[in-house]
């Protein structure tokens, strides 16, 4: 049986989200109920968001709009989508912490929220209602734990942790299981040579994959990387946590107690939360291959 499963994501800042929500539509073990958006401008979110759903058949699934949390951040997608997007969308529009408490409070099995950007929205929702802990676990893309960004020694500030300090806190203290792909993962999930050009020409007559790629020029001409485009993705992040909530046996996975520094730092500690973090690849390319085939053919 499928997985109850909210997204909540921060869609728009890096062009992962977009692969990872269209990653999580195609997989069958997901049933995704609801998605909500957090930090900087979150309408604007939701809007791309329903653009995704709306390109993948799926206006079915309800929008929260969260919460601004870490302020006005760079969206180097804003306005692309266009508030129009969110009107007449078929599930609804709604506030996206009564949604995420309400999806969670009304699921008869255990929910998976899977997190893919700053923690603002989760904690809020936590907040509100600490009882959702114990009806739901959480797996995001969040940290460092020996490997940082570009492969570098770690830990360091990931984004998704240092946006929102206190979130990430408030949300990995919770009553609930926290599975996450650190940067020591994720970071090496990159669709390149052959993988990468069928999923490109796949997008000519799949209207989902279409608007991902639409989304990714718009977004690499915005961050300057235009020339990435014919040859392969920046880094997939958050692909790598959507995974992680039906399959883990691609990579290891180690009980780590961890605290975080202010800049958002997460290291080992005896005080901090136990975090089951996926913090090395068993088999990579095993990964990339399934998520190109469940990209191109929803199977893989």
């Amino acid at each position: 049986m499928a997985q109850v499963v909210v997204i909540d994501t921060d869609i728009g800042t890096d062009i992962d989200d977009t692969w990872a929500l269209a990653f999580a539509l195609r997989c069958p073990e997901l049933d995704v109920r609801l998605v909500t958006t957090s930090s900087g401008d979150p309408l604007d979110r939701a809007a791309l968001a329903a653009d995704l759903l709306a390109a993948g058949g799926r206006g079915d699934v309800p929008i929260g709009v969260g919460l601004a949390g870490g302020g006005d951040l760079d969206q180097p997608l804003h306005g692309v989508a266009g508030h129009q997007s969110l009107q007449g969308h078929p599930a609804g529009v709604h506030d996206g912490v009564t949604a995420m408490v309400e999806t969670i409070e009304s699921a008869t099995s255990e929910v998976t929220v899977i997190a893919l950007g700053p923690l603002t929205t989760v904690a809020a929702a936590l907040e509100r209602r600490p009882a959702i802990a114990h009806r739901a676990r959480l797996v995001g893309m969040h940290g460092s734990l020996r490997v940082g960004y570009r492969g570098e020694p770690g830990p360091v500030p990931e984004y998704n942790v240092a946006t929102d300090v206190e979130a990430a806190r408030r949300v990995f203290a919770a009553p609930w299981e926290c599975t996450l792909t650190p940067l020591d993962t994720c970071g090496s999930a990159v669709l390149r040579d052959e993988a990468y050009r069928r999923v490109r020409a796949g997008a000519d007559h799949d209207r989902l994959l279409g608007a991902v790629l639409a989304q990714q020029r718009t977004w690499l001409d915005a961050v300057g990387l235009a020339e990435r485009y014919d040859g392969a993705t920046t880094p997939l992040y958050d692909t790598v946590a959507v995974h992680l909530a039906y399959d883990e046996s691609l990579v290891d996975i180690e009980a780590v107690r961890v605290s975080i520094d202010d800049d958002g730092t997460m290291r080992p500690s005896h005080a901090g939360a136990t975090l089951r973090l996926a913090t090395r690849w068993r088999h990579r390319q095993d990964f990339l291959d399934h998520l190109a085939g469940r990209l191109l053919a929803g199977e893989g």
